[in-house]
């Protein structure tokens, strides 16, 4: 709307204090001067804003005028107050069930668009059920899962579909991630997230219907579909010719791609299938990286699931909310996914497309703060004619391939071909 423009700032970064935000507000600091962006550091605490923000100019030196806005994640009217001075409000400030329901509130009533780092479904599920309809009516986007999850899947399939029906007249009938390799670290607030979803799990046991339902996230009477649970067990893709392990992340990128789907008025076609997975290589010794990596995922999602362990896990060898990986370790991640499409061309002739999508960063943090950033970016200042204008959204509903031109500008790898 024509007043979002009138107002103080283009994006408030919420939670710049945090170990994620402020790989964000380093991006904003080192790639736009004070007349590209107005922009502001916001938290609850004021003296840690400012050690930030002194960091920051000390670093970048521009970031000396950065304004600081000072609201708190439990007091409705300081997000009421934060959210009608800025176009976008971009929060790393998580577990987002404990602290972002009352932030997604404001946004929708200020009319002001929003983006997150969440990878919580039944968060998400509660957000879409509590305001998609108003953020639907007053064009606000609530766009979720801005980062590692779930933007290298829901762009990569946008890409693919793009691709197919731009060459061959058809989507893709269905369409297989795989993550090829990753180099990268945990954060406490990573890992605060899932904890906290434990724990939820085990007080509300039909939440696992929401954690665990393939369409989930697709709006009331729209929730089937061809796909079926996430994978959880070694495979081997014979179309691919790899051994395959579970994706950590399949869980949440799955339902993201299928809501895009949904959301959009399915371009992708109603019985489009989409899954993900974790290449561990060919022959032999793929097969033995796939049973150990199962396993160790296994364990680790055993140990997280009871609360004694959960506990000494946190305490004794887990990072602690707010931390994270050194910067040497982010500096020397990477990842790397690809896409893999099939399906019947307007002529009937099958077809196949091949996407990648890579960064040269710790993809949990380098490359999720480019991410998020980015996508705040898009939000503020780029138009998408084949997007959803208003609701709970997703990275390709919302902004669709204008994140991806911006975030291949930004320096990743965002390619698509025939195979």
């Amino acid at each position: 709307m024509s007043d979002r423009q009138d107002r103080e700032f283009d994006i408030v970064l919420w939670g710049a204090t945090g170990f994620a935000g402020r790989l964000v507000a380093e991006y904003f600091a080192a790639h736009y001067g004070e007349d590209e962006l107005r922009w502001a550091l916001g938290g609850r605490n004021r003296a840690k804003l400012e050690v930030v923000r002194d960091e920051l100019m000390h670093e970048f030196g521009q970031a000396a005028k950065v304004p600081l806005v000072i609201a708190d994640a439990t007091d409705r009217p300081s997000l009421d107050e934060m959210a009608e001075r800025t176009r976008v409000v971009c929060t790393t400030v998580g577990p987002y069930d404990k602290y972002g329901s009352k932030l997604v509130a404001a946004c929708v009533d200020k009319q002001t668009d929003y983006c997150d780092l969440t990878g919580e479904v039944h968060w998400i599920r509660e957000m879409i059920d509590a305001h998609h309809d108003q953020a639907r009516e007053n064009k606000t986007r609530i766009v979720n899962c801005c980062g590692f999850d779930s933007i290298p899947s829901d762009l990569g399939t946008l890409m693919v579909q793009d691709f197919a029906k731009r060459e061959f007249g058809a989507p893709c009938r269905e369409n297989k991630m795989f993550l090829m390799g990753a180099k990268g670290g945990f954060s406490g607030g990573t890992l605060d997230s899932m904890s906290n979803l434990m724990e939820r799990l085990g007080k509300e046991p039909e939440l696992r219907r929401v954690v665990g339902h393939p369409y989930s996230l697709n709006p009331e009477g729209e929730q089937t579909g061809p796909d079926g649970s996430t994978q959880t067990s070694v495979s081997h893709d014979k179309k691919a010719d790899l051994w395959t392990a579970p994706f950590i992340m399949a869980r949440i990128n799955e339902k993201i791609v299928r809501r895009s789907n949904a959301v959009l008025g399915y371009p992708y076609g109603r019985d489009f299938s989409y899954e993900e997975t974790t290449s561990t290589g060919k022959g032999v010794t793929g097969a033995l990286r796939a049973a150990g990596l199962t396993a160790g995922l296994g364990a680790f999602a055993g140990l997280m699931a009871l609360t004694p362990t959960r506990n000494l896990l946190r305490k004794y060898v887990l990072p602690s909310p707010g931390e994270g990986p050194s910067r040497e370790a982010i500096e020397s991640g990477f990842f790397r996914v690809k896409h893999l499409g099939r399906g019947i061309s307007e002529t009937g002739e099958s077809f196949e497309v091949e996407a990648t999508i890579a960064a040269d960063s710790d993809p949990g943090y380098g490359a999720t703060a480019l991410m998020l950033a980015e996508s705040a970016l898009c939000l503020a200042f780029d138009e998408c004619d084949d997007c959803t204008e208003g609701g709970i959204l997703t990275p390709a509903s919302a902004m669709g391939m204008a994140l991806v031109d911006r975030l291949s500008d930004a320096g990743m790898t965002m390619e698509v071909g025939r195979r």
